[in-house]
């Protein structure tokens, strides 16, 4: 946890010495919005981490990405916000909401062109790995928010289609940002692979939790509403799960849930969460979180450097993993 915060610490440092110009005002006020709502900013210190596991020497070479990486997210989160309609970001207004629809297109985009002006300081020889990276995963993550749109217009949705739809929008992103700490190293290839499927099996599981923290979690702790997927008639892997075991009788009730706002009936969410009591529908999610769990701790302890420097890595991921109910 120590070096964690020492990590967090270097990174902030140097995102403050980040250079976003006073003019165009709209272009850039933005901008400096979105970074200031400060998240976990857990895909930037996976940069650094990624880096110490093989080469404690290069996390600083390793700054650059770490800021390309969160500059790719803060993006993809003001543009994501407007295509949601959201309201809220962080619990503050979103970009979209605080100005405008056409001020934050324009400063998402400039904030991508930002993330790849960061890439361009990393050791030169590495670019050309890191870009190749970087734009596929890129490319991925715009497919996930593709099929996450898609799934919105669709009555059923299999597990397998919203397991990958999941690994595309988030986890894929946490796998990179740990390779490419790694690539800065100068890691073997394999050791980056092992490296990259822990992050994206540990993303997968990072999402699954979320899906049952969202019904079952404590909303001090959690720091969202409890039930908010359920009002919005979200496909998670709770209500993917329970439309695969819902008897025809419950089902009609469940169509009826799904046609009624919380305006028109109060306890939506109580009803739903009987459905899933009935079926034992937590206890299946929490099955699936920990097997994706259990295959992202198997590829980290395959990597070959010694156990200690493994530590800071399993710390992080047994605190996202048992984040408050």
């Amino acid at each position: 946890m120590f070096q964690e915060l020492v990590h967090a610490k270097a990174f902030q440092n140097y995102l403050e010495k980040a250079h976003f110009p006073q003019a165009p005002q709209y272009l850039y006020d933005p901008i400096r919005y979105i970074l200031s709502l400060s998240g976990k900013r857990i895909r930037p210190l996976l940069v650094l981490m990624g880096a110490e596991l093989f080469d404690k020497s290069v996390v600083e070479q390793a700054l650059p990405a770490s800021a390309a990486i969160e500059f790719f997210h803060n993006f993809s989160l003001i543009h994501d916000d407007i295509m949601d309609v959201a309201p809220l970001r962080r619990g503050k207004p979103t970009v979209h909401q605080k100005w405008n629809d056409n001020v934050a297109i324009l400063s998402g985009d400039a904030l991508l062109i930002k993330a790849y002006q960061e890439l361009a300081k990393c050791p030169t020889e590495k670019i050309p790995s890191l870009l190749h990276l970087f734009n596929v995963t890129s490319l991925q993550v715009c497919e996930g928010q593709q099929y996450d749109m898609d799934f919105e217009m669709r009555t059923q949705v299999s597990e397998p289609e919203y397991i990958d739809m999941i690994r595309l929008k988030t986890s894929v992103l946490l796998g990179c940002a740990l390779q490419m700490g790694a690539i800065i190293a100068g890691a073997d290839e394999r050791s980056q692979t092992l490296l990259y499927d822990f992050g994206v099996n540990l993303g997968i599981a990072f999402q699954l939790q979320d899906d049952i923290l969202d019904v079952y979690g404590n909303p001090k702790s959690f720091g969202k509403q409890v039930g908010g997927d359920i009002l919005s008639n979200k496909k998670t892997i709770l209500f993917i799960k329970l439309q695969e075991l819902i008897s025809l009788t419950d089902q009609e009730e469940l169509d009826c849930l799904l046609r009624q706002s919380v305006d028109v009936e109060p306890k939506k969410v109580e009803k739903m969460m009987n459905l899933y009591a009935k079926y034992d529908i937590q206890t299946l999610a929490i099955y699936q979180k920990e097997k994706f769990t259990t295959i992202a701790y198997e590829k980290l302890t395959e990597i070959q450097v010694e156990a200690g420097q493994k530590e800071a890595l399993f710390s992080l991921a047994n605190a996202l993993m048992h984040r408050v109910r």
